[in-house]
């Protein structure tokens, strides 16, 4: 479920809690509700499940990615030390 339906189901709960006589009532008190809490969301900066879920996912991937370049860095070090050691051979000549 996308957010503007999530919006949109919080609202019909919301206005068919209230006295049904009052409909003009109900339908300012709506609108100004609508107003207010769409102000309040877009202040609050959220994202939808579904973009965290891309940025997460994103993330993983990034960070397979670093783990698997730390270890080839690693396995490369080791390999530079070892060609720059001297020999047991050249110093024992």
């Amino acid at each position: 479920m996308n957010t503007s339906n999530q919006f949109e189901a919080l609202f019909k709960q919301f206005t068919e809690q209230l006295p049904k006589g009052a409909l003009e009532l109900q339908k300012d008190l709506e609108k100004n509700m609508r107003v207010a809490m769409e102000a309040t969301f877009r202040r609050m900066n959220l994202v939808t499940r579904e973009e965290f879920e891309i940025q997460a996912a994103v993330l993983a991937k990034t960070r397979a990615k670093l783990e698997a370049l730390e270890a080839q860095v690693a396995a490369l070090e080791a390999r530079m030390q070892n060609d720059s050691a001297p020999s047991t051979l050249d110093s024992a000549s």
